[in-house]
Parts: C-alpha cells; structure tokens; sequence
C-alpha cells in the first residue's frame, strides 16, 4: 500500500524526476515564468518554494544547498540577489499556477508556473488600453 507517500513519481525515475525539477525551476529562476503540464507545475512548486526560503536565508551555507540542489551557478545568483529579496515580507506561497486548456497533441492539461509577486514584473497590457483610448484625437494640419 502507498500509505503516506506523497512524491509525484511523474513517470521517471528518482534521478530523472529530481533532474528535471531543477531544470524546470532554474528555468522559472530565470525567465520568471514557465509553461508545463499541471502535475509538474505542482511538483517543482514545491521545489521553488524551498529555494527561495533558501535565497531568503542568505548564508554561504544556503547559497551551496541550493548551488547543489539546481546544478547552475548563475540561476543561483538570479535567486539570491532578485528573486529572494523581491518576496522578503511574503511568508511562503511565492508561486502560482495557472491552469490553461489541454495539449493539442495528447490532452494533456497545461499549466503556467510564475512568481507570484516580484518588483520588476511587466504591467499589466489590459490596463495601458485605456489610457490610450482616453486621449483625444488631433486633427490633421492642412497646409496651404
């Protein structure tokens, strides 16, 4: 019986699975959001909860767990000096997923994986539409 074990074995073996979580959180780390199936989005949310209490801490200690933990130096240096102090105040809860429609190919469902609050996010595109409405029209200047 599968009592109390909860990993998401995603079809991989340990290896395999913890390799692909980092590659899936570093590339969170970097490019700030990332699109993958829903029950990997949930399994590296986890993982880039920890790392980010990681980046949180700030110790050498710390920074060599997670160096060890996602095998690139410069996701590392992204985590600790942006992503880290962008969630100081936020206790826990730094992701969000996002679900979308299902894969085309196999209905798979999809999902978007991001931060939930960073400093240096894009503003919203909706909210520009407006203000760009509200300005008036000029006339064209004829010349004579």
């Amino acid at each position: 019986m599968r009592h109390l074990k909860r990993t998401a074995k995603l079809g991989r073996t340990g290896q395999h699975r913890n390799a692909m979580l980092a590659n899936l959180v570093c590339s969170l780390i970097l490019h700030k959001r990332v699109t993958t199936t829903l029950a990997k989005a949930k399994a590296a949310r986890s993982v880039a909860d920890k790392m980010v209490t990681l980046g949180k801490r700030g110790t050498l200690h710390d920074r060599r767990l997670a160096a060890a933990r996602l095998h690139r130096e410069d996701a590392v240096k992204v985590l600790f000096s942006e992503i880290a102090p962008g969630h100081k105040e936020r206790h826990g809860g730094y992701t969000r997923i996002v679900k979308l429609g299902q894969r085309q190919g196999d209905a798979g469902q999809r999902a978007i994986l991001e931060w939930v609050e960073l400093s240096g996010a894009p503003p919203a595109p909706a909210a520009a539409a407006p203000a760009e409405q509200a300005k008036p029209a000029e006339a064209p200047a004829e010349s004579k």
